[in-house]
């Protein structure tokens, strides 16, 4: 009888073990969740209420100066070699630019050769490292934009928009 009462308390021991385990997971679940909930959600509600707050001050200002629309002109897709040591590496780079008005965009069609010809030697000029980072990009783009306004004759082209690019 002994025996029997020995094996019923190491039985009731397991148990208890168990729920003390379960115990513990739950608790380190719900630390876990608490944790997540402040480092993610927490700091996009926190992120939502600064937008808001920068959209009512910008209201407060007044609305902002309307962009000078112009016309697009899309231009064929350019594939050169990079100017790189082992020359292996291609860009592809489809460009669409914005002209002031419709006598820049004929100016645009009439003298394609030449910008062609301009946006190709600046390309084929630029290393991968060159154009490999953010600021690199947009200042190709500014890059271009002075080559296109200096083939038109001055300040028709007013941005570049870079419709594809493949560096390879």
């Amino acid at each position: 009888m002994a025996e029997e009462y020995e094996g019923a308390e190491g039985k009731k021991g397991r148990g208890l073990l168990k729920w003390i385990i379960l115990l513990l997971l739950l608790a380190v679940l719900i630390g876990g969740g608490w944790f997540a909930y402040k480092k993610f959600f927490s700091a996009d509600a926190k992120q939502e209420e600064q937008a808001k707050e920068q959209v009512q001050e910008n209201d407060q200002k007044g609305p902002a100066p309307a962009a000078t629309q112009g016309i697009q002109v899309q231009l064929p897709d350019f594939l050169v070699n990079l100017a790189d040591p082992l020359g292996r590496r291609y860009l592809k780079l489809g460009v669409s630019v914005e002209v002031k008005d419709a006598q820049a965009s004929e100016a645009m069609k009439t003298n394609e050769a030449k910008i062609k010809d301009a946006i190709l030697l600046l390309l084929s000029s630029k290393t991968y490292q060159e154009l490999s980072t953010l600021e690199s990009k947009i200042e190709l783009k500014k890059e271009i934009v002075e080559r296109l306004n200096q083939v038109l004759g001055g300040s028709k082209v007013l941005q570049v928009y870079f419709t594809d690019m493949v560096i390879q």
